[in-house]
Parts: structure tokens; C-alpha cells; sequence
């Protein structure tokens, strides 16, 4: 049996818990794969949909996903980067 087989069970919760919905790796995948289907339908719309843009660039195809995107991904960089100067010592406070 290959790992892939062995992860469509429940995983094993903590405490003798009783397993729910999401301990199943079938709706979790149920899950991905309906966020990617409506992905696909918005970028879908995003080429049929006229927008009133102010700016030339708005009306570019995908601009606001790709916005989103690279202006999520620079702040997971700017944190990233303000870990370096905020953290402090583990024993900082003792």
C-alpha cells in the first residue's frame, strides 16, 4: 500500500477524539478542489465581465488576481523582514 492509499482514512485525532469532517483527507480534498473550480469560473467572468477602469492597466485580463497576489505576497516579505528587527531573545523577558 503506498503512502497515497494510506492517507485517505481519517487522521489519528489527539485524545481518543471522535473524527470529524476534516480529519478525512476526502474533503479536504473536496475542499481544494472546489476552490480551484471557482478560481477557474472568476477567471473565467474576469474575460467576459466589461469593467469601468479608470486607469489602462485596470482593464488588463487577471490584473486584480495578480494585484492581490504579489501585494499578499510582499507582505508576507515585509514580515518577514520585520522579524529580523522586532524579534527578541528567548529569555528576554526573564
Amino acid at each position: 500500500m503506498s503512502a497515497h492509499e494510506q492517507s485517505r482514512g481519517p487522521a489519528v485525532p489527539p485524545n481518543g477524539e471522535k473524527p470529524r469532517w476534516l480529519d478525512y483527507q476526502g474533503n479536504v480534498n473536496r475542499i481544494v478542489y472546489g476552490l480551484y473550480a471557482v478560481c477557474v469560473l472568476l477567471a473565467g467572468v474576469d474575460l467576459i465581465y466589461h469593467r469601468h477602469a479608470i486607469l489602462s492597466f485596470e482593464a488588463w485580463p487577471g490584473f486584480y488576481a495578480w494585484y492581490g497576489f504579489l501585494v499578499c505576497a510582499g507582505f508576507v516579505l515585509a514580515a518577514k523582514a520585520m522579524r529580523k528587527v522586532l524579534m527578541r531573545d528567548e529569555d528576554y523577558y526573564d
